[in-house]
């Protein structure tokens, strides 16, 4: 692993990021429906994230797309409030602190975007990730917020100081 770039999402991603998305589901026997796993969007991630006030980084190693991180204008959140979405890393490049490198890229497109909190949802079968959330200040809450259409998920955090980081 010599050549890590974070970049923006290219449509070129769109079939391999939705593949890996899919590998990581099934790696962890996570549910399908409900999820980012049969949501449509997910084919074409690259037309999603042209919205406005969003963006969909992507870790590019070695020449292949393998893991993604984004910020999200998830309809129902508060005009101040962004989804941190679609953060999903291949088994070959975790712990090698590019989600790290993601999510930290995120905190900055949030705050370029004057974003003043982060809102996530995830699935216990996550629970390293939910652990690394929380250890970069995410905080469990009780409910869901907007409407990211995702009924399964059962875990939502909030994030209201990443500016700080």
């Amino acid at each position: 692993m010599n050549n890590i770039i974070i970049r923006k999402v290219k449509q070129e991603d769109n079939a391999l990021l939705a593949a890996m998305i899919r590998e990581v589901f099934d790696e962890f026997k996570a549910p399908t429906c409900g999820t980012v796993y049969t949501d449509p969007t997910t084919d074409d991630l690259y037309a999603l994230f042209q919205t406005p006030r969003s963006v969909l980084w992507v870790a590019e190693v070695d020449g292949e797309a393998l893991g993604c991180c984004g910020i999200y204008p998830t309809s129902g959140l508060e005009e101040d409030c962004a989804e941190l979405a679609k953060f999903y890393l291949s088994n070959k490049i975790r712990g090698k602190g590019i989600g790290k490198q993601l999510m930290l890229q995120c905190f900055q497109s949030a705050k370029e975007m004057n974003y003043t909190k982060l809102y996530l949802e995830s699935l216990p079968q996550f629970a390293k990730a939910v652990s690394i959330y929380e250890k970069y200040g995410f905080e469990k809450i009780d409910k869901p917020l907007g409407n990211s259409g995702h009924t399964t998920c059962s875990i939502w955090m909030i994030h209201s100081s990443f500016a700080e980081q």
